[in-house]
C-alpha cells in the first residue's frame, strides 16, 4: 500500500488504510431532511440511523477545517415529482416547511455550505450537482475529493455520487451514513455497487479517522 500523503493518500496498515484529510477535501451531505426522516412524508425506512455517523463525519471535517456542503430538496408546492402532477413520489421537501428543514439531530455547523436544488416546478433533480452549479463552485475552492452521505442511496446519493465522478471529483462513500428507499427490494445493494463500480472508495470512521477497508471493496 501507499504511504499517506496530505489530501490524497493512504497509511499503511495490513488490512485497512486510513484516509489522510487536507486541502482539497470536502464533505457533501446529501437530503437529511425531516420529510425523508421516519415520521416525514417521504421517509426512508431507517433513515435516522445514519445521523449518528454522518455527525461523527461532521466532527471529523470541522476538526480539520475542511468545508461541509449540504444539499437539499426545495420544492416548489406543485412539484413535476409529487403525484397529483404525475410524478412517482408524495408531497414532499416543499421550500419554508418543516418537512423541507434538516433535522435538528444533525449537527450542521453554521458555516455549512447549502445547496437548494429541484427548485422549480418543472425540473426535478436527484443530484446535487445537478442545476446548481456545485462543481463549479467546489472547483473554485480548490476541492478535488468530496466524502459524500446521507439519503436516499438509492437515489440522490447515486446521482450525485455519479455527477461528482463525472465532474472529475474524487468520491468516499461512507457507507453507514446512508439508507436506501428499496421501491424494489434490492436497490439500495445494487447502487453502492454501481457507485463502487465508477471507483467511488467505500469507507468507515474508526478512531476520529476515516478508514478505507479492501474487505469492503476499497480500490487502493
Amino acid at each position: 500500500m501507499n504511504a499517506a500523503i496530505p489530501g490524497g493518500g493512504f497509511a499503511e496498515n495490513a488490512s485497512m488504510s486510513a484516509i489522510v484529510l487536507g486541502k482539497g477535501d470536502a464533505l457533501l451531505i446529501v437530503d437529511m431532511q425531516n420529510d425523508f426522516l421516519p415520521g416525514g412524508s417521504l421517509a426512508v425506512p431507517r433513515g435516522d440511523l445514519v445521523i449518528e455517523p454522518i455527525n461523527a463525519l461532521i466532527d471529523l471535517y470541522r476538526e480539520q477545517r475542511l468545508p461541509i456542503y449540504a444539499s437539499r430538496d426545495w420544492h416548489p408546492g406543485q412539484h413535476c415529482s409529487f403525484a397529483a402532477q404525475g410524478g412517482p413520489w408524495p408531497p414532499h421537501c416543499v421550500a419554508d416547511t418543516i418537512g423541507a428543514a434538516f433535522s435538528a439531530a444533525l449537527r450542521l455547523p453554521r458555516d455549512a455550505i447549502v445547496v437548494s436544488k429541484a427548485v422549480l416546478e418543472a425540473e426535478d433533480a436527484y443530484s446535487a450537482f445537478n442545476g446548481t452549479g456545485l462543481a463549479r463552485s467546489m472547483r473554485a475552492e480548490g476541492i478535488t475529493r468530496l466524502a459524500v452521505c446521507g439519503l436516499a442511496t438509492d437515489y440522490c446519493v447515486l446521482n450525485t455520487v455519479l455527477d461528482g465522478i463525472e465532474a472529475g471529483f474524487e468520491v468516499l462513500l461512507p457507507l453507514e451514513g446512508m439508507r436506501a428507499v428499496e421501491v424494489t427490494p434490492g436497490d439500495g445493494d445494487r447502487a453502492v455497487a454501481r457507485m463502487l463500480g465508477q471507483g467511488a472508495v467505500p469507507v468507515g470512521v474508526s478512531g476520529g479517522h476515516l478508514i478505507a477497508d479492501p474487505r469492503m471493496g476499497a480500490r487502493l
